[in-house]
């Protein structure tokens, strides 16, 4: 679980709905199904139009991945590599064959299995940032789904507000019901500008850094790869790889 996404979520419902609730408001009376549903309803409905059926059943998958995203373990890559690195030096590109099934990702091992079948370096290089092109098509198809709900969602609440006002004008005399139905009504505006800023834009800001860690991460696996296929010191790649990482967590020889 990524606390940082849960906790920041609920520091930000809960100040709106603290403050609002200290200038004496009440919760309930912003809860209200008309507007709801046309903010909800409308956005998801229009985010829809702009994305293929199958983005939309992942969309669970894309919020789920943004709050339990788990972190890449830059660090250990480096080390794993640099250990493939010195057995490959010993013992050849063969000899790696036996370490592919324990290896900790899919792209991980497809690296390697390229590199045991004896694949011409630029032809390994390609395969991999192919690999990584297409990963990063799937991530970017959630992040704007998220990005685009975020735009929907305040012209979505303005569109509930005005046809609140247009129902409330139109059909009330009384004045004091009116000025109630009137405030009633801008609570689409606040559905809508509340859903994409704390919580649409949020998401899809979320699911662009899981994205850029992941980018970086399979970018690192190439590279030590393609310098374990060039034959480069094993010592040279973990100094190279080391870029990746900040320099608190570098490794450092005694």
């Amino acid at each position: 679980m990524d606390f940082a996404t849960l906790i920041g979520l609920v520091i930000a419902v809960a100040a709106v709905l603290g403050g609002y609730s200290l200038e004496g408001g009440t919760i309930d009376s912003v809860f209200i199904l008309a507007p709801i549903l046309i903010v909800v309803g409308g956005t998801l409905g229009a985010t829809i139009v702009t994305t293929s059926f199958d983005t939309v059943l992942r969309v669970p998958s894309f919020f789920k991945l943004a709050l339990v995203g788990r972190p890449r373990p830059f660090v250990g890559a480096i080390e794993l590599i640099y250990r493939l690195a010195e057995k490959a030096r010993r013992e050849g590109i063969l000899g790696l064959e036996r370490n592919v099934k324990d290896l900790p990702d899919p792209f991980f091992r497809k690296a390697v299995r390229l590199l045991v079948d004896g694949t011409e370096i630029t032809v390994l290089k390609e395969v991999l940032e192919t690999e990584i092109a297409y990963v990063e098509e799937r991530h970017k198809r959630g992040i704007v789904f998220f990005q685009k709900a975020g735009g929907f969602a305040p012209t979505l609440g303005i569109l509930g507000t005005v046809l609140g006002l247009v129902h409330t004008l139109g059909n009330t005399s009384d004045a004091a019901k009116m000025a109630t139905a009137i405030a009633a009504a801008f609570i689409a505006t606040l559905w809508g500008v509340g859903l994409a800023n704390l919580f649409f834009l949020p998401i899809s800001d979320k699911l662009r850094l899981r994205h850029e860690e992941e980018m970086a991460y399979l970018e690192l696996i190439t590279e030590g790869i393609v310098a374990i296929q060039s034959g480069d010191n094993p010592r040279s790649i973990r100094n190279r790889l080391q870029s990746f990482v900040a320099p608190h967590y570098r490794y450092h020889e005694v």
